[in-house]
């Protein structure tokens, strides 16, 4: 029974990490871009946008699906980056810990 306790008490300890590292993602800021740079939108770690920047250089009225184009390709980039940034951040939490197969934090 000491092994299970030993998890049980490993298991409140990651439990209260986690907390910890959703109240950190509220206040991260990862930015995803395309068009080298030429569009930015700035994502806090729960992925919600915060910031957008456009360069005037990819506003043409004449190709507005250009812009949309670029705006899609630097969502996906935030996203994919505040996917990997919770996944390293998951990991420095659960340690040794083994997730089930297909099971994700935070929940």
């Amino acid at each position: 029974m000491k092994n299970l306790g030993q998890m049980m008490q490993k298991a409140q300890e990651a439990q209260q990490r986690l907390a910890e590292m959703k109240s950190r993602l509220a206040q991260a800021e990862i930015a995803g871009s395309s068009g080298g740079g030429m569009v930015q939108i700035v994502f806090n770690g729960n992925g919600e946008a915060k910031k957008v920047a456009l360069d005037p250089k990819v506003i043409d009225p004449a190709d507005p699906g250009m812009l949309q184009d670029l705006i899609a390709v630097a969502i996906n980039d935030g996203r994919s980056k505040i996917d990997a940034h919770i996944e390293s951040e998951t990991q420095k939490i659960m340690g040794g810990m083994m997730m089930p197969p297909g099971m994700k934090l935070p929940f």
